[in-house]
């Protein structure tokens, strides 16, 4: 299995068996974007919320590959709207697809599409694929439960948001990650815009210095989980 970060909450997951995941892709229109939405396939795309840098170009990927969307019920039903496959989740709830499980968890932040439309409570995403279990944080704020999300579903990878403004800046971003105790920590949304630049390196320093373990992936980089 292999994960690939295309920057701000962008990633993408390829299992195995070839099913290709996206996560909040944000292409077109983000200045550090390194791929277009035309160069990547999805089976499935994922949304931790309705606002347009996460929703993104989800809609022309989707209606280009037949994806399914998953996420929250307001969510899917917005998409569904639009014509598309979607799965309905909500917060708590789990559901077994066929390149493995997917649980959303809170996230404390809004969701409200470009276009007004109210899209349900934003979520972070749990994923338990091929063994290995990963927590994107999706948009938040620091939350003490996430000592509980941690603790239920011992973490392999947690996607952590470092920007500031908008989530967690640096600080309380090592601090979920203090929580939550993933085994590696890999941040996120940050560098997009002047308002949430931020420095993953002095996460990296910050993470290592409370005995956690950090990988600063560049944009575009590939890792394989």
């Amino acid at each position: 299995m292999k994960l690939r970060y295309f920057s701000h909450s962008a990633f993408q997951i390829t299992t195995d068996n070839k099913i290709s995941i996206l996560i909040d892709p944000f292409l077109e229109g983000n200045p550090n974007a390194p791929v277009k939405q035309s160069d990547i396939t999805a089976d499935y795309i994922i949304l931790s919320h309705a606002h347009g840098d996460h929703i993104g170009d989800a809609f022309k990927i989707a209606k280009r590959c037949n994806s399914t969307f998953i996420c929250v019920n307001e969510l899917a039903n917005y998409c569904a709207d639009k014509g598309f496959k979607a799965h309905n989740m909500h917060i708590g709830g789990s559901h077994k697809f066929d390149f493995g499980r997917i649980k959303f968890t809170i996230a404390h932040h809004g969701s409200m599409t470009p276009d007004g439309t109210y899209g349900g409570e934003p979520a972070g995403i749990l994923l338990f694929i091929e063994g290995k279990t990963i927590y994107h944080c999706g948009d938040t704020g620091l939350f003490y439960d996430m000592k509980l999300i941690g603790e239920m579903n011992p973490l392999d990878y947690m996607l952590v948001p470092i920007g500031d403004n908008f989530t967690m800046g640096i600080d309380d971003a090592v601090k979920a990650v203090e929580l939550a105790n993933p085994k590696t920590a890999i941040p996120m949304h940050y560098n997009t815009f002047p308002v949430i630049n931020a420095d993953p390196y002095e996460f990296k320093k910050k993470v290592e210095a409370v005995g956690k373990n950090c990988i600063v992936l560049n944009f575009n980089q590939e890792i394989e989980l």
